[in-house]
């Protein structure tokens, strides 16, 4: 039943996350990316590739959602009985919460959700804060030596 829970408010998510991005109307020309000079590169898929600082925050978001989306999931499993099964989870096979088209590619998006999901699942699963833990605020989010390595972000000169 936890794994059921944690599906359904999935779902619910990328079901609220779709309604807002249908009704909000994006002005491509005042977006900031699109104007700013890439700051900092990254590997990703045996390729390099540039980005700014929005595209890097859109990297860091994705992990940080990921992370937590797979503490869910690894929590419901573990709580249901469940053998230890990351990638047999909706939100890790799903992979698009937070993603709003821009700035990145799905797949690259996918690539850095799964890496945190991976990490938050393990913890979740085993009741541990061993990737993560919640910072000031109370919110959950990945330590940021985690962090660093997954992005692997290189600043430019």
């Amino acid at each position: 039943m936890a794994r059921y829970r944690y599906e359904r408010d999935y779902h619910a998510r990328l079901r609220a996350q779709e309604r807002y991005w249908r009704e909000t109307r994006w002005d491509y020309a005042r977006d900031p990316f699109y104007s700013s000079p890439p700051s900092y590169r990254y590997n990703y898929g045996g390729r390099w590739y540039q980005t700014n600082h929005y595209g890097a925050q859109l990297m860091r978001q994705a992990v940080q959602r990921g992370y937590r989306e797979g503490l869910q999931a690894g929590h419901a499993d573990r709580e249901d009985g469940w053998r230890y099964d990351v990638r047999g989870s909706y939100g890790y096979l799903d992979a698009s919460d937070g993603y709003h088209g821009r700035y990145l590619d799905y797949d690259q998006y996918a690539y850095y959700f799964r890496q945190g999901f991976e990490r938050g699942y393990e913890d979740g699963y085993h009741a541990r804060y061993r990737h993560g833990g919640r910072n000031s605020r109370g919110e959950l989010t990945v330590l940021a030596a985690v962090l660093a390595t997954i992005l692997g972000l290189q600043a430019l000169d």
